[in-house]
Formats: C-alpha cells, sequence, structure tokens
C-alpha cells in the first residue's frame, strides 16, 4: 500500500490562526502608517506658504504682511485647503507670529484623502525671533497622533 503525505487538518488549523494573529497586529500598524503619510501630505501642501513667508522677511524683515503671502489667506489645492494668517510687526519690539493652516476637504471632484477626514488638520506656527530667524513650529490639534513631526 502506498503511504500518504500531505498536511493534517490541525497543521493547516495551526497555519491559519498563525496568519489570522500577524494580521491582526500588521492591519492597525499599516492603517496608522496610512494615515500619518496622509498627513505628511497634508503638511506639505502647506511648503509654498511657508517658503513665501521666509522670503517675505529676508526682503522686507518686519514689514512682512499677509498680502504679501496670499491675497485672501486661503487657497484650495485639490483636496487640501491652506488657509494662512498672520500678525504683522512694525518695529523689532513688537514680535508677530504666523500660522499656516491646512485640512483636507470633502470633494468628490477633488478625490478624498481617506482615511483622514475633515476636522484633521497640520498647523504650522512661525515666530519672530528679534535678530534670528523665524522659528517654525508644527502641530496637529485634531490628531496629535499621527503629526507628522512626531
Amino acid at each position: 500500500m502506498k503511504k500518504q503525505s500531505g498536511f493534517t487538518l490541525i497543521e493547516l488549523m495551526i497555519v491559519v490562526a498563525i496568519v489570522a494573529i500577524l494580521a491582526a497586529v500588521a492591519l492597525p500598524a499599516y492603517q496608522n502608517y496610512t494615515k500619518k503619510a496622509k498627513m505628511t501630505e497634508v503638511a506639505a501642501a502647506s511648503g509654498a506658504y511657508k517658503t513665501a513667508i521666509e522670503i517675505c522677511y529676508q526682503t522686507k524683515g518686519f514689514a512682512c504682511v499677509l498680502s504679501d503671502i496670499l491675497s485672501g489667506g486661503t487657497a484650495t489645492k485639490g483636496n487640501i485647503t491652506v488657509t494662512v494668517g498672520g500678525t504683522a510687526t512694525t518695529n523689532n519690539n513688537a514680535l508677530g507670529v504666523w500660522t499656516i493652516t491646512t485640512s483636507p476637504t470633502a470633494s468628490a471632484a477633488a478625490g478624498t484623502l481617506s482615511p483622514l477626514v475633515v476636522g484633521d488638520q497640520v498647523v504650522l506656527t512661525a515666530t519672530e525671533v528679534a535678530d534670528a530667524p523665524l522659528i517654525w513650529s508644527m502641530t496637529c490639534p485634531s490628531s496629535d497622533g499621527y503629526c507628522p513631526a512626531k
């Protein structure tokens, strides 16, 4: 008689259980990675405005105003809304703060940044320092765990 070969049902069940455990661990990690990557995309949309603020301060110094950077204060780049706000200063004694807030928009035409939601934001803040370059900081008030700066 010929000897049978192959896998037993128990061996197959053990393999399925191991794969299920690995999937249960890997899927949440992948979802976190995906959301952090999308938040990085949202943060990258502010790059042009960050550069504009830096150039404005290099050329105009403390006379830099919002209209030098972005007319109207708000722009839309695809499925991301960028809002620039700030305080203009008139002398070196009063230091100002500039903010660039980027957030995904709910636009079917522009596509979605799933798994992000409309409330997710990336806020870049530039603080003036006398006789020094601007100091930039990044926060994500609505989803701090996915902030690209961390």
